[in-house]
């Protein structure tokens, strides 16, 4: 107890408790006020010791804590690890003449409980999302998977933090060399402190400098799930709720849990309207500047007429007046994000159309401008994946700029760039717009349609024993020169 003292000296939210047993034994129990649930401490394990005694001259801690109605128990022997259990808020009982001591499955109930996740909200579906407690979140998988052959590998990352992070994946259906990879590649983190997915999300990634994701975030367990039986590989994090799988391409991506809760017509048009609008949230902006300022024999006549007679008393050319209004709605996106949920919403709603509209009467910018960013803002909402909204909103601009310098010329020799960056892209060895390229036409069934429940017995082909050697050797050394 002493020993345990020195440690955790200053540290005024540790509690040592003393007490004997029946026999005169000396007994301390410590635990974590706040984390520990003192209440099953006392029941199952204070009480109990008070009333036992050591039998005969076998003075074995193993023996006399197999004799407690506590369901689950570890024995230690070393201090440095007895901190860290304490650290995570597990009680530890020690008793006096005993080489060893134990520690106990006791955390406070005190936690968020289970709700629909907000980001990934549906009309049809399960309605449970992950919540910030890792023993929550476990559960929540393995009731939809109940099978031994769902594998849960743990390791603590963080010399500070201590966080406990579960690789989970089905054995039999995911590949042993992938999940291999993501556990030697969490294994081999620097970091003093783990605080959310996104840390493990930029260490591991094939490129992390990549505006597009490489590893798909989540709060819901039906899509956690469905890319386990995939083949795909889960990452759970204590403390945060949203849950990493990998590897993905661009196309998963872009499908949502919803496809496979509604009608095959409905879901497949809904798919392909999500394709379109996520190709229009890139280039819209950038056509209609390149359009209108070096292409305008291709505008129709009368709507050309209009266009000019809109413009005719804006005082900025096409370029000019497309930055200000994609800087402003990022601007009014931004803030209706971080002011308070009651008002957040109303004041980015009536921000854009009383700025929009004071700007048209003002002549600052034109009437069919802030038509084509609205139609944009709306084109960026449809797609399913927060993380893959943000690379369209990014890229808009330079390739806007490219527009504005060079018109459709630009605009293409911007797309062409991304789509070749894209190719090149891989997410643990998986081409990152796979199966499109490379092409594989017994996968391209559930890409462009959603395809029928009675045909998804072809699993996808993943990374797994197929890594990319030289991704995997190039983005080692990055990591190492982090």
């Amino acid at each position: 107890m002493s020993e345990l003292r020195n440690v955790f000296v200053d540290c005024s939210d540790i509690v040592f408790h003393s007490f004997s047993m029946k026999d005169g034994t000396e007994c301390g129990v410590v635990s974590v006020k706040g984390l520990s649930d003192t209440q099953a401490l006392e029941r199952q394990v204070i009480a109990p010791l008070l009333v036992m005694e050591w039998e005969g001259n076998d003075k074995s801690a193993r023996r006399l804590f197999s004799r407690l109605p506590a369901s689950s128990c570890q024995e230690y022997e070393k201090i440095g690890e007895l901190a860290d259990r304490l650290c995570v808020g597990y009680p530890v009982v020690l008793v006096d003449g005993a080489s060893t001591a134990y520690s106990f499955d006791m955390i406070g109930p005190e936690q968020r409980s289970v709700e629909e996740p907000v980001a990934e909200s549906t009309v049809r579906g399960p309605r449970d999302g992950f919540t910030e407690s890792l023993g929550v979140n476990l559960p929540l998988i393995r009731k939809r998977l109940k099978t031994p052959d769902l594998k849960v590998a743990g390791m603590t990352v963080g010399s500070y933090s201590r966080t406990e992070v579960a690789v989970v994946y089905i054995k039999g259906i995911a590949d042993p060399a992938l999940a291999g990879e993501i556990k030697r590649r969490i294994e081999g983190m620097r970091i003093e402190g783990l605080l959310e997915s996104e840390s493990i999300e930029e260490w591991i990634s094939d490129n992390p400098v990549s505006p597009f994701p490489q590893l798909l975030s989540t709060e819901r367990p039906d899509v956690v799930c469905a890319n386990l039986l995939e083949g795909r590989i889960a990452i759970l994090i204590d403390g945060t709720p949203f849950a990493l799988v990998a590897p993905v391409s661009l196309f998963s991506m872009l499908q949502s849990p919803e496809d496979y809760y509604q009608n095959i017509l409905s879901s497949s048009f809904i798919r392909w309207l999500r394709y379109v609008f996520f190709v229009m949230s890139l280039l819209l902006p950038s056509a209609y500047v390149a359009i209108t300022t070096y292409h305008q024999e291709m505008i129709p006549t009368v709507l050309l007429l209009n266009i000019a007679k809109s413009r005719e008393e804006i005082p900025f050319p096409a370029l000019v007046e497309a930055l200000i209004m994609e800087i402003t709605f990022e601007a009014l996106r931004e803030a209706g994000v971080r002011l308070p949920k009651q008002v957040g919403a109303a004041v980015s709603i009536v921000g854009a159309l009383v700025i929009g509209q004071a700007a048209t009467s003002a002549g600052i910018v034109s009437a069919p401008m802030v038509i084509v960013v609205a139609i944009t803002g709306i084109s960026s909402f449809m797609i399913p994946r927060y993380s893959l909204g943000i690379p369209p909103r990014i890229l808009r601009f330079p390739i806007m700029i490219l527009a504005g310098t060079l018109g459709l010329v630009g605009v293409m020799l911007g797309f062409i760039l991304i789509v070749v960056h894209l190719s090149k892209l891989r997410s643990f060895g998986l081409p990152y717009l796979s199966p499109v390229t490379p092409t594989r036409f017994r996968e391209l069934k559930d890409v462009f349609l959603r395809s029928p429940i009675w045909t998804t017995d072809t699993k996808p082909a993943l990374s797994g024993s197929r890594l990319n050697s030289r991704t995997t050797s190039q983005t080692k050394g990055i990591r190492d020169d982090r």
